[in-house]
């Protein structure tokens, strides 16, 4: 049982959070403790600071055999309690339908970007998916962070910040079903921030699309998040829930 109360055992707990290897009682009990404690927040964020930037410097490993036979497994139990669940979900509440029909819409609305943009006159203007703006030039640069889980190190998301001063996040696997009565918001926190700024709600599978105005700056290794968080967000402006993707930018 994890002790939040003593000042060692809290920081290390926070470190162990980030790194996503607390059992499911003591997260479960941790992610309790983060939505009434903002100081145990800034040790989590302390963290992602100090922790994500080491990742760039990690050499590859070859996993063993025996992890390989694990991973086999788990995928495949996974796999079947998935394909039971989904037995039991009525058609028009299956993920893999809506995300086809996004898919179809998005490819539909670049078609049509694309011949906007060849023909002669007003240029074409993208709508932003958010009603929010959100302020700072990125200067000319770009900017692109690749998303990853925690827990299986894949790549779910990538975030990309064009000199334009537009700001795209973008699905690049599938992710799962969010559990009814939460949601994904997307949060930034520029490297000696005090605290994470939220950029709204993400929808599985969908695209996300804003401008960069209400941002404070964008700088190469710049952390970008996905957390689960209750239905409407945050209630609390940061981060309660865990996190699901991570990744800090690089400029290209």
């Amino acid at each position: 049982m994890i002790n939040l109360q003593d000042g060692s055992d809290r920081a290390a707990t926070a470190g162990e959070f980030v790194l996503g290897t607390l059992s499911a009682e003591d997260h479960a009990t941790f992610v309790r403790a983060l939505a009434q404690d903002p100081a145990l927040r800034a040790e989590v964020h302390a963290w992602q600071d100090r922790l994500l930037g080491l990742s760039v410097n990690a050499a590859p490993v070859t996993p063993s055999l025996e992890l390989w036979r694990r991973i086999d497994s788990s995928v495949a139990t996974a796999r079947t309690a998935r394909e039971d669940r989904a037995a039991r979900v009525p058609w028009w509440h299956r993920v893999r339908l809506w995300q086809g029909v996004s898919g179809l819409a998005m490819a539909a609305c670049l078609v049509l970007a694309v011949r906007l943009a060849a023909s002669p006159g007003e240029p074409a203007l993208v709508p932003a998916l958010v009603p929010a703006p959100v302020s700072a030039s990125v200067g000319g640069a770009r900017y692109l962070a690749v998303l990853q889980s925690p827990d299986s190190l894949t790549a779910g998301w990538v975030v990309e910040v064009q000199a334009s001063g537009r700001l795209r996040l973008v699905p690049i696997a599938p992710i799962g079903v969010i559990p009814a009565g939460r949601s994904m918001q997307f949060w930034t926190k520029a490297p000696g921030a005090a605290a994470p700024t939220s950029l709204g709600l993400v929808r599985v599978g969908r695209s996300l699309e804003l401008t960069v105005t209400h941002l404070p700056g964008v700088t190469p290794q710049q952390l970008f998040e996905l957390t689960l968080e209750p239905e409407n967000g945050s209630p609390v402006g940061r981060p309660t829930g865990p996190i699901l993707y991570v990744g800090r930018t690089v400029a290209l």
